[in-house]
């Protein structure tokens, strides 16, 4: 079956299903971002890179929040990894407890739409509106912004239409209070000064709000075969963590062999 029109639990997903795909570019966007905000602080083209990461773990989560026949294992996976990977967040990137990573928003966003599908006394209002209570409580990483986006993703997801038209309208959202990126790789991005049509595609290189570059990984229609299993898809997030760690320990072991050198 064509993923355009895949139906997972009798339900159509719109976007592309190849998860474990998915998930290891979002890694890999992840790892380049983080090392170039840990080891090469200024490498604007590192944090482009990586604002590919958090749209495709979000619209992973979506396809795991409908294909899941259990929400209460999957929220309890993604707990326990948030967990384990709160003290590497801390060391990796010298953040504090109060700095909650990424795994945790995925929770969030995830027990929002278990309680939306649910339909329970109300739960599809008063359990997403109870997260957004929390986040205004908690530093969690994307914040209410984050759970907006992956909320927005999961209404749209029968639709590549309103797919694309979500991540813009929320690349255009969320770029607006973030810097106007004007050259990458060395080469200046000239049409942003061009008449008339400058200013709108301007818009869409803000740095946050770039993360349309992942878009078409979303609507493509992959079929890599590649297959990790569930609770790999999250452990690899700590373990990229780790690996940032005895990177950073390792350049400034480097550093001070260089200083003692001279």
């Amino acid at each position: 079956m064509p993923q355009a029109a895949a139906s997972i639990r009798g339900e159509k997903l719109a976007g592309n299903t190849d998860t474990s795909f998915l998930k290891a570019l979002a890694l890999v966007c992840m790892l380049i971002d983080h090392m170039g905000a840990a080891l090469f602080p200024g490498t604007l083209e590192m944090r482009v890179i990586g604002r590919m990461a958090f749209p495709l773990y979000a619209w992973c989560l979506v396809v795991g929040s409908v294909k899941t026949h259990n929400p209460m294992q999957y929220a309890l996976r993604l707990l326990g990894m948030a967990v384990v990977s709160q003290p590497l967040y801390m060391m990796a990137l010298n953040h504090t407890w109060a700095d909650m990573n990424i795994l945790f928003m995925l929770l969030f966003a995830l027990v929002a739409i278990q309680g939306i599908r649910a339909h329970f006394l109300g739960s599809e209002v008063w359990v997403p509106a109870l997260c957004y209570i929390l986040l205004g409580f908690l530093k969690v990483d994307y914040g209410w912004r984050g759970l907006t986006f992956i909320l927005l993703l999961y209404m749209a997801r029968g639709s590549k239409t309103g797919l694309a038209a979500t991540y813009m309208a929320y690349a255009l959202f969320w770029g607006s209070s973030s810097a106007t990126v004007t050259s990458l790789f060395g080469a200046q991005l000239a049409f942003q000064s061009w008449p008339g049509l400058g200013p709108v595609l301007a818009a869409l290189f803000r740095l946050q709000g770039m993360i349309w570059l992942s878009l078409p990984l979303i609507l493509a229609d992959t079929h890599t075969g590649f297959k990790m299993p569930k609770w790999l898809g999250y452990a690899l997030y700590p373990m990229h963590l780790a690996v940032l760690i005895m990177l950073r320990l390792f350049s400034g072991v480097t550093f001070a062999a260089l200083v003692r050198g001279f």
